[in-house]
């Protein structure tokens, strides 16, 4: 099995094995950052961790089911970490969406790795 198969594996028994939980539906405002607009529905999987000590952030599309198509690989410059976040089931046009959202400002910039 290939490394890259072996990532995505993981990746799939963490959604299986996690609630999915959507606290910033789309088109609900940042709590900090009253200027930016969710254009999809963001979340987390609880019980789980990442490098900002929450829970793993989901972006979640409207292409129906729990699928992982893609994570975007993230550089915050502001809060100087990394982290990535898992896209589930979004259309391709939701996809690049989220990876622009993810480099509209000098502060934060990913790259989108698709499955």
């Amino acid at each position: 099995m290939k490394a890259d198969e072996n990532f995505w594996k993981a990746v799939d028994e963490l959604v299986k094995s996690s609630e999915i939980v959507i606290d910033r539906p789309k088109g609900s405002v940042h709590p900090k950052y009253p200027g930016f607009i969710y254009k999809a529905d963001y979340g987390y999987l609880k019980d789980t961790s990442s490098m900002d000590g929450d829970g793993i952030d989901v972006w979640v599309g409207t292409a129906g089911g729990r699928y992982a198509e893609a994570v975007m690989v993230i550089i915050d410059l502001l809060k100087r970490d990394s982290e990535i976040k898992i896209l589930l089931s979004c259309t391709e046009e939701e996809k690049e969406l989220i990876c622009r959202t993810h480099n509209e400002t000098p502060y934060m910039k990913g790259i989108l790795v698709r499955r």
